[in-house]
């Protein structure tokens, strides 16, 4: 995403704090794992605890990157309801002529079939058109089309 503080709809918002949420819990069972440095153990036992520490700093750091975007999301206001941003929805068609409802997210997990993420390339392509626009993004199979055809 662009350096600039980006809006993101209310539902993103709570998509965002949910993870936030869910992290914070995860967090707190991991750190309940971990123990003293200096207890008695085989290698095993160490190397364990250094992977669970280490889990332990990648889930602050997406604790602080949630956060961070929140507090960025505070700064930019609400979003524009007349151009994708993270948080709408938008019929698309594509290059083949199949159409799809999709909203741009800020996360997505393989159970979010209809969301893409506003750092893909498509997500990407799509920030900041309007209805009626075409867009172009790379697939792994190469090059491709986009039409937004409505938002919302």
């Amino acid at each position: 995403m662009s350096g600039e503080p980006e809006p993101i709809s209310a539902e993103a918002r709570r998509a965002v704090r949910r993870d936030r949420d869910d992290l914070r819990t995860e967090r707190d069972a991991v750190a309940a794992t971990l123990g003293d440095a200096d207890a008695p153990g085989d290698e095993a036992d160490r190397a364990d605890e250094l992977r669970r520490a280490d889990r332990l700093r990648r889930i602050d750091d997406r604790l602080d990157e949630l956060t961070e975007r929140l507090r960025r999301a505070d700064t930019a206001g609400p979003p524009r309801e007349d151009v994708i941003a993270v948080g709408t929805t938008v019929r698309v068609r594509f290059g083949d002529g199949t159409e799809r409802t999709l909203s741009i997210g800020e996360t997505a997990t393989p159970e979010d079939l209809d969301v893409v993420t506003a750092d893909s390339p498509l997500g990407l392509a799509l920030l900041g058109h309007r209805a009626g626009a075409r867009v172009d993004y790379r697939t792994p199979g190469g090059p491709d089309t986009a039409t937004v055809v409505s938002l919302g």
